[in-house]
């Protein structure tokens, strides 16, 4: 009797970890577009089948499944530094395993993190729409908040990447976590939103994609865009 107990109790114990375990492989959310394009004008369809990409995060993989990207090597998410989070480095640098993500750091030129088998760098002049995609990675549930996706634009032309505490003075948009694409597979529904690009001069610039899934519990994505 006290070893079918023990049974039960290592039994359910187990399915308890697991299922608390499996969450979290899809807990996290990155930009999986910087600049996207719909196929039709005023319908905001952010499926493959809607639009397509022209512009990408830094080192963007091609060819990957929408959304898979948290389960491949290395994973897109970056997640910040939960006791620092306004001083943590703003793009991922790949050196701290799985909470880094993949290769986010400004390329010398930026260009070189583009091209070949990663995604093309965003071209736009000022006062043009840029759209962005992400996957909603089951937070697009009705229990979820809808914490608003922070896009910061760096002010500094040409140069090397602004710390996070100084992109934080540069917010051009907070956009809805929320704007997704109907469907039952919430881990892989689209998600996206839209904003103006403010007065610049011509350049390249860093933009970085921000979201906050718990407090304090930051995720980022980092691309170069060439103003024209």
């Amino acid at each position: 009797m006290v070893l079918k107990s023990s049974f039960t109790i290592l039994v359910v114990a187990t399915l308890a970890a697991f299922s608390s375990y499996t969450p979290q492989a899809e807990a996290h959310s990155w930009a999986d577009c910087i600049d996207w394009k719909f196929n039709k004008a005023g319908n905001q369809d952010w499926s493959d089948q809607g639009g397509k990409c022209t512009g990408y995060a830094r080192r963007f993989p091609l060819g990957k499944e929408f959304g898979s990207l948290d389960s491949a090597y290395p994973n897109r998410h970056y997640q910040q530094d939960r006791q620092n989070p306004s001083t943590a480095l703003p793009c991922s640098d790949r050196m701290a395993g799985a909470t880094r993500g993949s290769d986010e750091t400004r390329a010398n030129p930026p260009s070189k993190a583009y091209g070949g088998e990663y995604g093309r760098m965003t071209v736009t002049s000022v006062g043009d729409t840029l759209c962005v995609r992400w996957p909603a990675k089951t937070h697009g549930q009705s229990f979820h908040p809808n914490n608003k996706v922070q896009i910061h634009l760096s002010k500094s032309r040409n140069a090397m990447d602004i710390s996070q505490q100084e992109l934080l003075k540069n917010t051009i948009a907070n956009l809805d976590y929320k704007n997704c694409n109907p469907g039952s597979n919430e881990d892989r529904r689209p998600c996206g939103g839209c904003f103006k690009v403010p007065v610049r001069a011509k350049g390249t610039y860093l933009l970085q994609w921000r979201w906050m899934l718990n407090q304090d519990e930051w995720y980022t994505s980092c691309a170069d865009i060439d103003i024209q």
